[in-house]
């Protein structure tokens, strides 16, 4: 065996990991930054990170239906009317985790100012994660289950990044795509999201 083959190995091994680390933070990651690719979505990012749009400068969200954690049918269209913040997490995902308790106390504070919260659970391949983690931290809204990252790709292009989990979208009473999170958000930046959007006649 040459002298030259250990530290070859070692490097192979150290370059391997390095590229699984960086793919671990793309896919869960408390800051994220990445947008999806191109696409004119007319966000505009202020320093804390969360991108809005003109009223008049928005577009139409995808439709987005299909079976919820607990096997029912939801169909987002059917909340127009009503400010939805659709919330994409898995309970793989540590800042899903953090973020969790601020999504479920919000819920409940904007019940009754026509806000609707709808999960998308991502890549839990077992459903019974996805529950047991909306049950630990008390959420009480539906989650659409999407193991396979569908209803992400609905998107238009730009919007929204399979690799960055959690992030958050907001869709006005007209059903049209109004502010997005690439990452997590507490409770100050989840109403600094949803209020002026509340505000809106």
């Amino acid at each position: 065996m040459s002298s030259g083959r250990v530290p070859r190995r070692r490097f192979t091994l150290l370059a391997a990991t390095a590229v699984a680390g960086a793919l671990t933070l793309s896919a869960c990651s408390d800051d994220g930054v990445k947008s999806g690719g191109g696409g004119n979505t007319n966000f505009v990012t202020a320093s804390s990170g969360i991108s809005t749009v003109a009223k008049g400068d928005r577009t139409a969200a995808p439709k987005l239906d299909g079976t919820t954690l607990d096997d029912k049918q939801l169909d987002v269209a059917d909340y127009k009317g009503k400010v939805v913040v659709l919330n994409v997490w898995g309970s793989w995902c540590g800042p899903c985790r953090l973020e969790a308790k601020y999504f479920a106390k919000v819920a409940k504070e904007t019940e009754g100012q026509d806000v609707q919260f709808v999960g998308i659970n991502t890549r839990d391949t077992q459903k019974s994660l996805a529950v047991s983690f909306e049950q630990d931290y008390g959420v009480t809204y539906p989650s659409l289950y999407d193991p396979t990252g569908k209803l992400i790709l609905r998107f238009p292009k730009g919007t929204l990044n399979l690799q960055t989990i959690p992030s958050t979208v907001v869709i006005d009473r007209d059903g049209k795509i109004a502010a997005r999170k690439l990452g997590a958000l507490d409770e100050e930046k989840l109403h600094e999201m949803i209020d002026p959007l509340i505000a809106e006649k």
